[in-house]
């Protein structure tokens, strides 16, 4: 067992894994060999970033410390440590349920890490990482934090205020990020649309991303999480007159009825709703919108429901997913309100929400047989090649399959002839390369 070999397991969203790759950049400089969601069990330490969003995630990263407290016993590892949502958010009850575990951080504790391991924050490496994902593709999180007062989030309640980071080091970090191989760049917040306010008393979004326009290496930026409340319009001219902008908008509506959207505590009521998102689709043909819903969410009749699922059928989103409603600690609903909609009824609306959104993946990605479309590839995965358009995020959204039988090279970018599709993937061969 190597006493200076750490492997970090992260779990939860994209912002966890920035701050893991964050993380491995320090432990690696500080003199560590680091390994990264690794079975290999001949490791010293192992650090659990955690989830602690809705019960699913909690569930798996118990399930996941618990792992590794048996395998601590079986005496594979020595050091165990636990970071992240889950503990910044039950720390108490998680030193008492699960003493075994060395020590618990919560979120922005990175400081507090390295110190347990005995390695000094190197100041100078705050905008590097140690890429984790395939390369070609990185997360930039533009933020900490969020203000919005959501009734069902518990997101303030782990990561706190909205925290922006400043222009001139987030074009930095992307810089680094394009000098390793990145050619796509994923702007993640809570709520990119916020970005600027509280250091900049202005939305700074559209300024940032002019900004990194400028790297010139970086062939797509594309945005997710944009709160409908005071969407930044200035964004749509830019992102027309800018095809390295991903045609894609994801904007999580959560529900379609007013009553809803204010027992939700939204900033946007229905009719708000719709004339941005007509206004994106108007402004900018073509583009891919994306949205999540919550089905079940307390004092959700079937009345709301049905005007829900009505205006999925006619608005027709190019991506959608669909959760049902958790009932949260500490969360305004969870204090307010009374968990009263029946499990078996949440799913049974996430089920239908999503047989309607099938069968409009369906419809739309029939409509691209025939059509060429700009292609980078991901990975290679059994007897196919798998790749993305501009249209569809790493790991939320539908793939393009392209049969080995062609010499493709994972991160570079293609011209497929789409030739034929399924609910919620499409398949093509290159044309050329682009």
């Amino acid at each position: 067992m190597s006493s200076k070999k750490i492997n970090i397991v992260t779990l939860g969203c994209s912002k966890n894994v920035v701050d893991s790759e964050k993380l491995l950049k320090q432990l690696s400089a500080g003199g560590y060999e680091v390994v990264y969601n690794s079975d290999d069990i001949s490791v010293n330490t192992v650090i659990i970033n955690t989830c602690g969003f809705i019960n699913d995630a909690k569930e798996e990263s118990i399930d996941t410390i618990l792992r590794y407290v048996k395998a601590r016993e079986a005496g594979h590892i020595e050091n165990l440590y636990v970071m992240g949502c889950l503990s910044e958010r039950y720390l108490d009850a998680l030193k008492h349920e699960i003493p075994e575990v060395k020590r618990y951080f919560g979120v922005n504790n990175m400081s507090d890490v390295l110190n347990e391991l005995g390695v000094k924050l190197r100041n100078d490496l705050l905008t590097d990482r140690t890429l984790t994902g395939p390369g070609h593709y990185a997360y930039l999180k533009i933020s900490e934090g969020c203000d919005r007062t959501c009734a069902f989030c518990s997101i303030p309640l782990i990561r706190g205020k909205y925290i922006s980071r400043p222009v001139e080091e987030l074009v930095k970090e992307a810089s680094l990020l394009a000098e390793k191989g990145v050619k796509e760049l994923i702007l993640i917040a809570q709520d990119l649309s916020y970005y600027g306010l509280d250091i900049y008393r202005k939305q700074s979004l559209t300024s940032l991303v002019s900004e990194l326009l400028k790297i010139e290496s970086l062939e797509w930026i594309r945005l997710h999480y944009l709160y409908p409340a005071n969407f930044p319009m200035d964004l749509i001219p830019l992102i027309k007159k800018n095809p390295r902008i991903c045609r894609y908008i994801d904007i999580p509506i959560q529900h379609i009825s007013n009553k809803m959207l204010g027992l939700m505590r939204r900033a946007h009521d229905g009719t708000e709703t719709k004339s941005i998102l007509n206004k994106i689709r108007d402004e900018i043909p073509g583009t891919a919108i994306r949205t999540t819903l919550i089905a079940g969410h307390p004092g959700e009749t079937e009345e709301d429901y049905n005007e829900l699922k009505n205006f999925i059928s006619e608005f027709r989103f190019d991506r959608l997913g669909v959760f049902p409603y958790s009932h949260e600690e500490g969360t305004y609903s969870y204090n307010e309100y009374k968990d009263e909609i029946p499990d078996d009824v949440k799913e049974s609306r996430v089920a239908e929400l999503m047989e309607i959104q099938q069968n409009i993946s369906a419809e739309l990605n029939k409509s691209l047989i025939g059509k060429m479309l700009k292609v980078i590839i991901d990975r290679k995965e059994g007897e196919f090649f798998v790749g993305r358009t501009e249209y569809d995020s790493p790991e939320v959204d539908q793939e393009v399959l392209i049969n080995d039988q062609y010499d493709l090279v994972p991160g570079n970018f293609y011209n497929v002839l789409i030739t034929q599709s399924a609910d919620f993937d499409l398949y093509g061969k290159p044309v050329s390369n682009s």
